[in-house]
Order: C-alpha cells, then sequence, then structure tokens
C-alpha cells in the first residue's frame, strides 16, 4: 500500500487566529501547509501573498506548499521564492508558456507544480508532464472552500496515474477541493499521491485524528 499525504489548507483556518490553527495542524503532525494565493483577477477573491508564507516559514520552521490561483504567475516566482515557499503551482489557464514555467520555478529552489480547474481536461498537460514535479486536479470550481467535490474530476486523477506510470514519470498527483475523510479513499484509488483538505482538518476537533484518517485512505 501507498502512502498518502495531508496537506491542510490554511483557506479555512480562522484567520484571527491563523498562527495558533497552523500550529495546532504542524503539531497533530502536518509537516506543511499548503496556501491558496487568489488575486481577484484568475478567480473573485482574494487571500493571501508573500507576508503570509514569509511569517509562517519563519515561525514555524517549514516551507509552505503554495498555490497560485493568479493571472502573471511568472511575475510571482523570485517572490515566493524569497518568501520561503517550498513548492509553488501554478494554472495551466493562466499562463501559456507552462514549460518555461516550471523550469524557472525549478531554477528558484522550489518544486514546479501546475494546476488545471475542472473544466480542463487532463490531456492539456500531456506536453509538460516530464517538467512537472507537481500535478494539481482542482476537484472544485477555485476560489471559495467549503464546496463538495465534484467526484468526475477523479477521472482526470486516474488518466494522470496511468499516464505517469505508462511514461516512467514521478510528478506527485495533488488532489485539491471538497476533500473529506468519506471521499478521500475515492481520491488515492484513482491515483492521488497528496489529499490537499482545508475544512476537513482545521474543522475537525481532533486534527490529529482527521490527518490520520485522510493518510489512511489507502487504494
Amino acid at each position: 500500500m501507498k502512502s498518502i499525504r495531508a496537506l491542510p489548507s490554511i483557506l479555512a483556518a480562522d484567520v484571527l487566529n491563523m498562527e495558533r490553527d497552523i500550529g495546532e495542524v504542524i503539531g497533530a503532525g502536518a509537516d506543511s501547509v499548503h496556501i491558496d494565493v487568489m488575486d481577484g483577477r484568475f478567480v473573485p477573491p482574494v487571500s493571501f501573498g508573500e507576508s503570509t508564507v514569509r511569517a509562517i516559514s519563519r515561525r514555524f520552521g517549514i516551507r509552505p506548499d503554495v498555490h497560485l490561483m493568479t493571472v502573471d504567475p511568472d511575475r510571482k516566482v523570485a517572490s515566493f521564492a524569497d518568501a520561503g515557499a517550498g513548492a509553488l503551482t501554478f494554472h495551466a489557464e493562466a499562463f501559456v508558456h507552462a514549460h518555461r514555467l516550471l523550469g524557472e520555478i525549478r531554477s528558484a529552489g522550489m518544486s514546479a507544480g501546475v494546476s488545471i480547474v475542472p473544466s480542463t481536461p487532463a490531456e492539456f498537460l500531456l506536453p509538460v508532464l516530464p517538467s512537472a514535479d507537481i500535478v494539481l486536479v482542482m476537484t472544485v470550481d477555485p476560489g471559495w472552500g467549503g464546496q463538495d467535490m465534484l467526484p468526475w474530476c477523479l477521472d482526470k486523477v486516474g488518466w494522470l496515474s496511468r499516464k505517469r506510470q505508462e511514461l516512467g514519470l514521478s510528478f506527485r498527483i495533488y488532489v485539491d477541493g471538497g476533500i473529506t475523510a468519506e471521499n478521500a479513499p475515492l481520491a488515492a484509488k484513482a491515483g492521488a499521491d497528496v489529499l490537499v483538505a482545508g475544512s476537513a482538518v482545521f474543522g475537525a476537533a481532533d486534527k490529529k485524528a482527521a490527518l490520520e484518517s485522510l493518510r489512511e485512505s489507502f487504494p
């Protein structure tokens, strides 16, 4: 059985008690956190930025996993590397030169990721799969937390898993959106390596148990 990594998304944390909430999930065994950076243009809300990444990195001694839901993601590489991000994922729909940008992210010392929204087919990513460390499949329409998973998006996870094996590649498959203890096994069975979960972790009374439940979602 393969192990599944659970990555708590701070979008579901209490904004007025962010340090407390992140400290709790790190104390419960999370090795990092996922930060959704929204610019109000690629998606409607505005969320976090480099200052949030820097503060979390310094306070907890971790390198946060950053998901850019922004236009012009190429302009963000140096600033997020400087802020302490360990991984930087951008949307294929937001930037046409994906191959080049993946290389720039790697050169900046971060894992390089590319993401797709539910309406984008996985096949769209085929040319850049050899250049990616992370492929993130959105299983909700991006922008707001607390949405229900769109289960048909898991077909894309299955395609990516099969294509990874066929091509002998090693990128990690993230599933992000509406992850719960109930549907996590479906994502794991489809081929996910990392489950990005917000409310399922930050909303749990027992965060350690919530993380363990997700990690035990073996296919």
